[in-house]
C-alpha cells in the first residue's frame, strides 16, 4: 500500500522505455518485462544450465563433459545480452540499486525452478576484493543475496566466503586465463557453519564459471556437502 502511495505521488517511469510503470514497486513496465530474455531452466545441462533450444530433458553439456567445475548444480535467470546487459551492468557498476527488486524477482523464479529450495542450509553473496569494494563503494551481490534468501526464506551469512589477493578483472581476460587468475583467491571463515551443508553462492554474470568453481572448491574442501549456483545472468565467451 505504501509502494503505491509512493507510486502516486513520485511516478516510477520504466528503466528500458520511460513509460510510467504498470507493475507497484518495480521499474520495468509490463512490456518490457515480456521481452526480457529469460533463460530456460529446463533442457538444460544438470550441471551449468546452459540451455539448449527445443531440448526437453536434461544433459551434460560438452564443457562439463571436459572439465567439470566444483560446483554441483547452477542456474542463471536471463542472458547477458542488449537492454538488460545495459542495466546489469548499471546495477553493478553505477549504483542503480533501485533496480533491485526486479533483478531480484529474475533470480528468484530461476532459483524456484531450478533447486529444491528447501534443502539449501545457507545462502553466500560471491565476495569481492578489498581494491574492488573501496572502487565500486559496494558489494551487488550481497544485495542480491540478502533479497533472495529473505524471499525463499534461507539464511544468509556474508562472512563464511572471502576473497584474499589482488587478482585481475575476470572481464578483461580471456577464458583460459580467467581460470588462473582465481586459483587460490577464497578462503572460508567460520567452516563449522556450512560443514555438511548445502550451499548456494550468489553472484551476478556467469561467463566461463571459473570464479564459481573455484569458490565451490573451496567450499567443499571446507566441508560443504554441496555447492549449489545462482547467478543473475549468464554470458558466453
Amino acid at each position: 500500500m505504501i509502494e503505491r502511495l509512493l507510486d502516486l505521488v513520485w511516478p516510477r517511469t520504466c528503466a528500458v522505455c520511460s513509460r510510467p510503470v504498470d507493475r507497484p514497486g518495480r521499474h520495468l513496465c509490463a512490456d518490457c518485462l515480456n521481452r526480457v530474455p529469460f533463460i530456460a531452466q529446463t533442457g538444460a545441462c544438470a550441471i551449468c544450465g546452459r540451455a539448449i533450444e527445443d531440448s526437453a530433458h536434461e544433459f551434460t553439456c560438452d564443457d562439463c563433459r571436459a572439465a567439470r567445475p566444483a560446483f554441483d548444480r547452477a542456474a542463471s535467470a536471463v542472458r547477458f545480452e542488449g537492454r538488460m546487459r545495459e542495466l546489469i551492468l548499471g546495477y553493478k557498476f553505477n549504483r542503480h540499486l533501485w533496480l533491485l527488486a526486479d533483478l531480484a524477482d529474475f533470480l528468484e523464479a530461476a532459483v524456484r525452478a531450478r533447486f529444491d529450495v528447501a534443502a539449501v542450509d545457507v545462502v553466500l553473496p560471491m565476495p569481492t576484493t578489498w581494491f574492488h569494494r573501496m572502487d565500486r563503494g559496494y558489494n551487488p551481490c550481497v544485495y542480491l543475496a540478502r533479497q533472495l534468501a529473505r524471499r525463499i526464506d534461507r539464511r544468509l551469512d556474508a562472512r563464511v566466503l572471502a576473497r584474499q589477493g589482488s587478482p585481475r578483472r575476470q572481464s578483461d581476460l580471456a577464458a583460459d586465463e580467467r581460470f588462473e587468475n582465481v586459483k587460490g583467491t577464497f578462503a572460508v571463515r567460520r567452516a563449522e557453519w556450512i560443514r555438511g551443508r548445502t550451499v548456494l553462492v550468489v553472484d551476478d554474470i556467469l561467463t566461463t564459471g571459473a570464479t564459481l568453481s573455484e569458490a565451490a572448491k573451496t567450499l567443499k574442501a571446507a566441508g560443504a556437502a554441496r555447492v549449489w549456483a545462482a547467478t543473475l545472468a549468464r554470458s558466453i565467451l
